[in-house]
């Protein structure tokens, strides 16, 4: 799954993903959690807007918005037909810009957080879903990130991860047809990918700053 993410450096982002424009501003956060507003990239009119959107996705259909804390993640392997993606899938689908995100090694006691990392330094573009919430006094844009199976580098971490694409791919995922686009839902290569240790602060979600994903010894 991913439950916690980095976004920093905001001109390289926009340079990554071809910012043509912004309905939100990236700022840098080192702890970015569920319930928050995050960046999402989508296209409008061939062009790709940057928005702030609450990450956990609410449904159309849904009574409130407490189905937000079940919806943070979307399973590649069900998007497609679930109740709460499914219709996302068929025509909302989006980029989740990222820099960096975290996973917590299960097999020590505490667990212990690791930051992944692209290995080339430039940031990573999460496979995203969107949607639009209309509630009694408000209406919300919330989003969800799809995951796969882990490759082998994160398998030592987790049994799933985001699935991340390449730019070469961001239009075809934002824009091609649903029963075409299922084939970029794949773990990229573990070669793509390096991560290390990191302090437990992460833990807490209230916890901020660059500090956090500096290196220590497990």
């Amino acid at each position: 799954m991913c439950g916690r993410y980095v976004t920093r450096d905001q001109a390289a982002i926009e340079r990554y993903f071809n910012i043509s424009s912004h309905q939100f501003r990236l700022t840098d956060r080192y702890n970015v959690a569920p319930s928050t507003t995050v960046p999402v990239v989508r296209s409008i009119d061939a062009e790709r807007i940057m928005s702030g959107m609450h990450w956990g996705l609410i449904p159309s259909w849904a009574k409130d918005k407490k189905i937000a804390y079940k919806t943070i993640n979307a399973r590649a392997e069900t998007v497609a037909t679930k109740p709460a993606f499914r219709a996302a899938y068929k025509v909302r689908r989006c980029l989740i810009p990222v820099s960096g995100f975290y996973e917590w090694k299960r097999d020590v006691e505490p667990k212990q957080p690791h930051f992944i990392h692209k290995r080339d330094g430039s940031p990573l573009a999460f496979a995203g879903l969107w949607e639009t919430w209309k509630g009694a006094d408000e209406t919300v844009e919330s989003c969800t990130i799809v995951t796969t199976e882990a490759n082998e580098m994160m398998a030592e971490l987790h049994s799933r991860m985001p699935v991340i694409l390449d730019p070469p791919d961001f239009d075809w995922w934002m824009t091609g047809k649903a029963e075409e686009v299922g084939q970029l839902l794949a773990p990229c290569p573990s070669e793509n990918l390096e991560d290390y240790p990191i302090s437990r602060r992460v833990n807490n979600p209230r916890n901020e700053g660059q500090e956090i994903v500096e290196p220590v010894d497990s």
